[in-house]
């Protein structure tokens, strides 16, 4: 098998009933240690991020640390981070939001973003897109023009995309 015919999915383990009974979790971990999957991966989302030509990459807490790590590297542009609160030093902005089942906040640095920077949101899964409405959200309310968001896994049928006002790359998607 070529880098160009390896299918993702294969290393990408479903677990039933996790976190709780009903859902099925994609478990990432399984293709980050698949020394191979995971630069095969990190090359598909590097060619489908740079034409965006970030200045930043934004990555929400905390499996978004997971991949905008590598492709900021890969990229050559900055990263920062999207963290729950009190995690950040520094003056900081939030923003709060609903979820399915409760609320919550995610902070920026305040001097994260220089106002216009082109920024591109990081996260390794899309379901709902809740959280990435949220970080969209808060990347705006700091100054910073989000030109797309890139997840490793979308999950189709719960709709997040349409919730989203930007591009979105998802390196694999499932329809269940």
């Amino acid at each position: 098998m070529t880098t160009a015919t390896m299918d993702l999915k294969q290393h990408i383990r479903g677990i039933p009933d996790f976190p709780k009974p009903g859902i099925l979790f994609y478990d990432i971990s399984t293709l980050m240690r698949n020394a191979d999957a995971w630069q095969v991966a990190m090359g598909r989302v590097t060619h489908a991020v740079a034409p965006w030509a970030p200045d930043m990459l934004a990555a929400i807490e905390s499996r978004g640390f997971l991949t905008a790590a590598p492709l900021a590297s890969r990229l050559g542009c900055g990263l920062v981070m999207l963290r729950k609160p009190g995690k950040l030093p520094g003056e900081t902005v939030s923003h709060s939001y609903e979820l399915e089942y409760g609320s919550d906040t995610l902070h920026i640095q305040a001097d994260a973003i220089v106002p216009g920077q082109r920024v591109v949101v990081m996260d390794d899964l899309l379901a709902t897109g809740g959280t990435l409405a949220a970080s969209i959200a808060l990347l705006r309310k700091v100054g910073a023009n989000v030109v797309g968001a890139s997840v490793l896994v979308e999950l189709t049928a719960l709709g997040g995309r349409a919730r989203l006002d930007v591009p979105v790359k998802a390196l694999v998607s499932y329809d269940e």
